[in-house]
């Protein structure tokens, strides 16, 4: 059997990383834009339920109760911080997996799932945005913190800009191995499913399969996110590591697994009409830019 070696160096090895394609920042970028304006609000539903492991009825009837304004409340760091992370997300991964293979002649998979890794690894820049959301979505701090920029300037004053990036371990974790799955997946679903003809086909075609990819990783690595929501719920003070939370977790909520998914059905629900959205919007754009 013949076997494909993972990395054969040649000539143009030295020109890689040469070049990383705009077009790829651009189009995740506006992907992103559309689907954090559209599911926000189930977002928050979520939060709660993996802050409090609160039902969904609870959830909702505790969000309808706070009002309109504060249904929201801190949307602009996950709109900065995903808008910027789909961009780094998809430009970057192309722009290191298309060298790997054209240039250094990688295995495609040992390439797609480096590729992902790193393009993970790099996201993990933008994670204050993603902390100063969690503060601004638990109601513990809605008389503390006005809004971003406000709750920005006081962590970084009272705590140093280190309290930016508490629980940055379990994103991390989450990150790299959850892209490398999305990208694989998600060409293997464009190489193997039909070719629609129908523009409308299409659409549907690739809201589906970005929608169930979606909803899978996001079940996988719900735990993760339920570990990463609590490490960062807590602001100033010293940072716990991340298997001692999740023992405290688990024994908060009766030493019972599923009691650590509560919250899982919503955010499966919102991962599903998110990436779905994204997968389209982002497909659309690339035919609009290429």
């Amino acid at each position: 059997m013949k076997t494909i070696p993972l990395v054969q160096f040649d000539k143009k090895s030295h020109n890689v990383f040469r070049t990383f394609e705009w077009r790829e920042f651009a189009c995740g970028w506006g992907a992103a834009f559309v689907n954090i304006t559209v599911t926000y609000p189930i977002y928050k539903i979520i939060f709660r339920q993996m802050l409090h492991g609160s039902s969904i009825r609870t959830a909702f009837r505790q969000i309808k109760g706070e009002g309109f304004f504060y249904l929201y409340r801190g949307m602009l760091p996950p709109l900065a911080q995903r808008t910027f992370s789909l961009s780094l997300m998809f430009g970057v991964y192309d722009g290191v997996k298309t060298p790997m293979i054209n240039e250094l002649h990688c295995n495609p998979y040992f390439a797609k799932t480096m590729a992902g890794l790193f393009a993970g690894t790099v996201e993990a820049v933008l994670m204050p945005f993603e902390r100063i959301q969690t503060v601004l979505a638990d109601a513990t701090y809605h008389e503390h913190y006005r809004n971003t920029q406000h709750a920005f300037r006081l962590i970084i004053a009272e705590h140093g800009f280190r309290e930016l990036y508490r629980g940055i371990v379990p994103i991390l974790w989450r990150n790299g191995p959850s892209n490398s799955l999305f990208f694989v997946m998600r060409e293997e679903a464009e190489n193997r499913l039909p070719k629609q003809t129908s523009k409308v086909r299409h659409s549907i075609q690739e809201f589906l399969a970005g929608a169930c990819i979606g909803a899978f990783l996001s079940s996988l690595f719900y735990p993760i996110n339920v570990l990463k929501v609590a490490m960062q719920s807590s602001v100033g003070g010293p940072s716990q590591r991340m298997w001692v939370v999740a023992k405290q977790i688990y024994e908060e909520r009766g030493c019972r697994i599923s009691n650590v998914y509560k919250g899982v059905s919503v955010n499966c629900t919102r991962a599903f009409i998110s990436w779905g959205i994204m997968n389209v919007a982002y497909e659309n754009l690339k035919k609009m830019v290429y």
